[in-house]
């Protein structure tokens, strides 16, 4: 039996970001919960809670308005896809439709660093987005993008480390 299409989050972003969050694709649990990184095990929202002096465990909405209120937004490289479960091994990747990130660096310019959370999210925006869009603009082929090491419980490193390699999402 084929998994069925799943459907993704739209962007959180406003006109002040300069920062892009970039997951791969929402967890079973974020997508049940209509939240990003909604697992209490994913280390995200302690992370950025670190990096931005906002609590953690608040309300989600005040949670994504911290990170607005900072210049980041966020957003996954899939908008659909197929996947059983939530690993993202388990994503067919004969269904995978990337958003489109050339309408959002054309209505928000100032997003100037864009981080990817994990190896997964790096590697679906390199194939199905810079392999198929090319440079989406000249702002875009200024922006600065760098991997870093998933907030994801299954990937597992010693403490602080992850803490300490998303510390330049912070840096102005």
């Amino acid at each position: 039996m084929t998994a069925p299409m799943l459907q993704g989050f739209p962007p959180v972003v406003d006109d002040h970001a300069t920062v892009l969050i970039l997951g791969s694709f929402p967890s079973a649990q974020s997508l049940r919960a209509r939240q990003y990184y909604a697992n209490p095990r994913n280390a995200f929202w302690p992370i950025t809670s670190e990096l931005f002096g906002f609590d953690a465990d608040g309300p989600y909405e005040l949670r994504l308005a911290a990170l607005r209120s900072h210049g980041v937004a966020l957003w996954d490289v899939l908008w659909r896809c197929r996947r059983t479960g939530s690993a993202d091994s388990a994503i067919d990747p004969r269904s995978c439709v990337a958003n489109n990130f050339a309408e959002l660096f054309d209505s928000y310019p100032t997003i100037t660093r864009v981080y990817f959370n994990g190896a997964k999210a790096a590697d679906l925006y390199r194939r199905l987005v810079e392999a198929h869009d090319g440079p989406l603009s000249n702002q875009v082929s200024h922006q600065v993008r760098q991997r870093l090491p998933s907030t994801s419980p299954a990937h597992v490193m010693r403490p602080g480390a992850k803490l300490a390699a998303w510390r330049p999402v912070s840096l102005s």
